[in-house]
Order: C-alpha cells, then sequence, then structure tokens
C-alpha cells in the first residue's frame, strides 16, 4: 500500500492532503468576457445554466456572457437569452447574442467553440472534416483578428481535435498552449464505469487518463490509476486491484469507454448533450482555477510531448493544472499502451492532413 501512495503523490505532484478539492476564489479582478458558440443548439442549452450557477469559474466570478450562432438560429438564441435572463443570475453583468463574429469575438477572455457542422446521412468522415474545416478556419480568424491575447479556447464540436487545431493555425499570434479540445467527457465516462464495476464513489477515482482523439480509437488507460479516500486523499488501492479483471479491464471496459456516444444515440435517439455540457464546464474550471494537483485529460498542442507522439497534432494527454496554465504528466508508458496510442495518433495525423488539405 505505501508503493501505492508514493505513486499516487509522483503522479499528483502533491501531498495526501492537496489531493481534495479547495474552494476557489474569482479568477479575474473584473467580469470576464466568456463566449458559447452554437448558443441555440442542445449542448449551449445545457451548459449555459450551468456558467450561471458558477460551475465554470466559480459563484463569485462576474461573467459578460455572449452567445453566437448562425443567422437561421437568431430567434432561437433570443429565447435562451430570455430564459437566462428569467433565472437571475446574479454573476451575469451582460448577456448578448450575435450572429456577427466581430461582436462575439472582441475581447473575449474564454471560448467554448461548441457549434459545428453534425454529419449528415450519406456523409463520409471526409466531407465532415470539409464542411467543419471552413467553420473553425473562420472563428480562428476571428481569434485572431478580435480576441483577448490570453483567451483560453476549448473546442467541444466534433471532430473536436482536428477542428482545434485548424483555429489554432489560423490564430498565429495567440499561444498554441491556449487552444485545447475536450476529452473529458471521455474521462467522465471511465471514472463512472470504473465506479460501477468497483462500487467504489466517483470522487474516489483518481488519474484515469485519456489517450490521443476524441473518438473511437482513444485509449481509456487505467495503468496508472489509484482509489483514495476523497476526504484525506490516502490511498485504497490501485484501479487495477480495485477491478481485479484483466479482461474486462483491457476489453470491455475500453470499448465501452469508445463506443459511450453511439451507445446514448442509440438509446436516446439523440447524441450526448448534458454530459457534454457537464464535462467542459469541469474542462474550464479545472484549466483556469487549477486541478489542484489531480491528474486531468486534456487534448492539447503535442509539441514538447514527452511520449514522442507526433508534435503537429492536437492530442488528449494527461495533465496538470495551475492558474490558467497546463502541463504534462509524465507516467511510465508500456509498450502495449504505446500501440494502442500510436493508433489514435495515426488516425488524428490523417484527420490532420486531410482537413490542411482542404
Amino acid at each position: 500500500m505505501h508503493r501505492v501512495q508514493k505513486l499516487a503523490n509522483h503522479l499528483s505532484g502533491s501531498s495526501d492532503h492537496q489531493l481534495t478539492s479547495k474552494p476557489t476564489s474569482a479568477p479575474y479582478n473584473r467580469p470576464c468576457k466568456v463566449l458559447v458558440t452554437g448558443a441555440a443548439g442542445n449542448i449551449a442549452y445545457a451548459i449555459l445554466f450551468g456558467i450561471g450557477r458558477g460551475k465554470l469559474l466559480g459563484e463569485h466570478q462576474a461573467i459578460e456572457l455572449y452567445l453566437l450562432d448562425i443567422p437561421p438560429m437568431a430567434d432561437k438564441m433570443q429565447g435562451v437569452v430570455m430564459e437566462l435572463k428569467d433565472c437571475a443570475f446574479p454573476i451575469f453583468t451582460k448577456t448578448i447574442a450575435t450572429t456577427d463574429y466581430k461582436t462575439a469575438f472582441t475581447d473575449i477572455d474564454v471560448a467554448l467553440l461548441i457549434g459545428a457542422r453534425p454529419r449528415g446521412k450519406g456523409m463520409v468522415r471526409a466531407d465532415l472534416l470539409k464542411a467543419n474545416a471552413n467553420i473553425f478556419k473562420g472563428q480562428g480568424k476571428a481569434i485572431e483578428q478580435y480576441a483577448s491575447r490570453d483567451i483560453k479556447v476549448v473546442v467541444v464540436g466534433n471532430p473536436a481535435n482536428t477542428n482545434c487545431l485548424i483555429t489554432m493555425k489560423n490564430a498565429p499570434s495567440i499561444s498554441p498552449r491556449n487552444f485545447t479540445a475536450m476529452t473529458r467527457l471521455d474521462q467522465n465516462r471511465a471514472v463512472s464505469q470504473l465506479s460501477d464495476r468497483t462500487g467504489y464513489p466517483v470522487e474516489s477515482i483518481r488519474n484515469v487518463i485519456i489517450w490521443g482523439n476524441h473518438s473511437k480509437t482513444q485509449y481509456p488507460d487505467i495503468s496508472h490509476g489509484f482509489v483514495c479516500c476523497p476526504k484525506s486523499g490516502n490511498v485504497v488501492t490501485s484501479l487495477r486491484s480495485a477491478v481485479n479483471d484483466e479482461f474486462w479491464s483491457e476489453n470491455t471496459f475500453i470499448s465501452t469507454v469508445q463506443q459511450r456516444g453511439k451507445a446514448i444515440i442509440d438509446a436516446r435517439g439523440l447524441s450526448s448533450a448534458a454530459s457534454a455540457a457537464n464535462a467542459c464546464l469541469d474542462h474550464i474550471r479545472d484549466w483556469i482555477c487549477g486541478s489542484d494537483g489531480r491528474v486531468v485529460s486534456m487534448a492539447v498542442p503535442s509539441k514538447g510531448n514527452p511520449y514522442g507522439i507526433d508534435e503537429d497534432l492536437i492530442y488528449s494527454f494527461p495533465v496538470r493544472c495551475s492558474a490558467g496554465n497546463w502541463r504534462f504528466a509524465k507516467v511510465p508508458v508500456s509498450t502495449k499502451s504505446m500501440e494502442r496510442m500510436r493508433a489514435t495518433e495515426k488516425e488524428l495525423k490523417e484527420e490532420r492532413d486531410t482537413a490542411l488539405a482542404i
């Protein structure tokens, strides 16, 4: 048990008491300008009320909220604004809905790029990449021209990793480290599956890693995970020991997480919305307010990564976050894990090459 605790402290970069979550003060000393795109869509509808309740940057952070969607959705956006106003959220100092890029992106501090073209009937992945390349190229140029130089961007609209790469490449004066894509939904899905399997509460399960693409090639990895006491941070056991079923860990668990989005569509008739919104809130809150020593999964620019992954991708790695910055978490990787990491890297390289050719 002592060895497992030492591993946990190494991965977290902290002592036991730092593993527990702490309340955060307002990260900005002024109203933070937050943009949500695809504002009339289902994910945005789910996320906006979470922002109003302080789930993005804390209950004490004032927010100027900007909503962006395409002109045919303008009336629906106004309906969303009416509902937000009817909630009387005290943290919103201003709420503006627009279809104009200049209005939406000017001096924005945090951008949640949710809107994207969904795959239509008969579309192949190349068609989807082509449709979204133009959208995210335009948004990248708008960020370059209008946004705060320290803007924090998370891309949710799929294919999220490659859409993020396109956005980043069209905003060359902004630090690449300010562009991320969301794989926190996959991490949350993995943690939930492990909680169901082991009986431990979700808050006790740490260091579950999502490698690579937000797609069916992603690699959910429990090799470095452990179970701890949520209050004290003391380690109870490793995740592999808690599961105690190698076949389930290496097969059923991985495929379940990889295919979870499709399973929800099959069961519900609609894609994930509330869970995606919740994960986006988690992603930004940890990035800006800090992850309190916890290792979390974020798709980030791969340049300088310690794993030998192609350095021109947006790839999901284990990271630690503090005060608006993230850094790679270094963990040992087995040959088997590297094979899986390479498989999702291959898909991302193919997506990148297709999108950039367009």
